[in-house]
């Protein structure tokens, strides 16, 4: 129950990537510092010329008075019972202690300036990043399977900017920030969570939960803010699968029947197991990819294309390679292929 209450508090918060991050104690630490070092050039500064200082209490001005004038002045509370009545120390007042007092009260208010500066700055970067934020992807859970889509996401060519992470978990979006990825710190089956994750604008959704029942709840909710959005979610047991799809998904994952198929293709041929763990690694080796079909593969043979394809995407139908109905290629259909892998940069460059 404490948990669910610390969640609640933090929840719904949104956190973006900081470029530097300086600790809040090496910050007092070296304000700290800086008052002192002017304290401390003041009282020497009335020291070295206390006789031209009068003290009402016994007209002399010793060490203690020299830094209780110090103090006073720069705290600007002046009783006016130490006052400078030579003409060298009404110079050092206007010349050097009328600085240092400003200076002084600088460092002073200077904590309290900052941290109101930097609570305009940061709504003004939310209220910014609101605003551009446009076809984006949400990830819920920053776990290894929500690292791993990234991950993939990542070598397709999607910017950082173009992410942004909901999790409940306080470290766990500050991890987030620190890799430079814009967090949501949140139970993400509420739907003010998502709201400002800006679920309803985003492009595609990822549901790399811990639990297949928020995973359902996720997938419930984020459907009933964004109805065009692509929902793919992963869950751990093969029969919460059918559910998901009810709840959203367009798409879902069973991890460890995924993991275990892939263990059992390694076993009966280690070549083969490699090749699929190299399709479903992105960026390196070969890609698995889905792409549109060109004009100039309109009315083609699927075999006469020139990447090598494994299936066809007609509508909601998804044909085989061998399947008759698959040739001709039409031009709303969507072809699965197989393609050398080619580093962002290199897509860059050919676009």
């Amino acid at each position: 129950m404490a948990r669910r209450a610390d969640e609640h508090l933090v929840a719904a918060r949104v956190k973006l990537p900081r470029r530097t991050a300086v600790r809040p104690l090496r910050q007092v630490s070296r304000r700290l510092l800086m008052a002192l070092f002017v304290l401390a050039l003041t009282v020497f500064l009335v020291y070295v010329d206390r006789e031209g200082y009068h003290d009402n209490a016994d007209e002399s001005v010793d060490f203690l008075d020299a830094v209780y004038y110090a103090t006073v002045t720069l705290s600007t509370t002046g009783y006016g019972d130490i006052v400078p009545y030579s003409d060298s120390a009404r110079l050092v007042n206007v010349l050097l202690v009328t600085p240092l007092r400003v200076c002084f009260l600088i460092i002073l208010v200077g904590t309290t300036l900052e941290v109101l500066t930097e609570r305009t700055r940061e709504e003004w970067r939310l209220n910014r990043w609101r605003s551009n934020l446009r076809d984006h992807t949400v990830i819920v859970g920053y776990g290894t399977k929500g690292r791993s889509a990234i991950q993939t996401l990542r070598a397709t060519g999607l910017k950082k900017e173009q992410i942004v992470i909901v999790d409940p978990s306080n470290k766990v979006i500050e991890a987030a920030n620190a890799e430079g990825f814009v967090g949501v710190v949140g139970d993400a089956t509420r739907s003010d969570v998502l709201l400002r994750a800006e679920l309803q604008r985003s492009r595609q959704v990822v549901i790399a939960t811990q639990r297949d029942d928020t995973a359902v709840l996720v997938a419930l909710t984020a459907r009933q803010l964004n109805r065009g959005a692509k929902i793919v979610a992963a869950v751990r047991e093969e029969e919460n699968a059918p559910l998901l799809r009810q709840s959203g998904a367009d798409a879902v994952i069973t991890s460890a029947s995924a993991a275990g198929r892939l263990l059992g293709l390694s076993v009966l041929s280690p070549s083969a197991g490699t090749v699929m763990e190299d399709l479903i690694q992105q960026g390196s080796g070969l890609d698995l990819i889905e792409r549109p079909v060109i004009k100039a593969e309109v009315g083609r043979n699927v075999r006469e294309t020139d990447d090598l394809v494994v299936s066809v995407l007609r509508g909601h139908r998804l044909l085989g390679y061998d399947d008759p109905a698959a040739s001709p290629l039409q031009l709303t259909d969507r072809l699965i292929t197989i393609v050398r892998a080619t580093s962002p940069a290199e897509s860059d460059l050919t676009n």
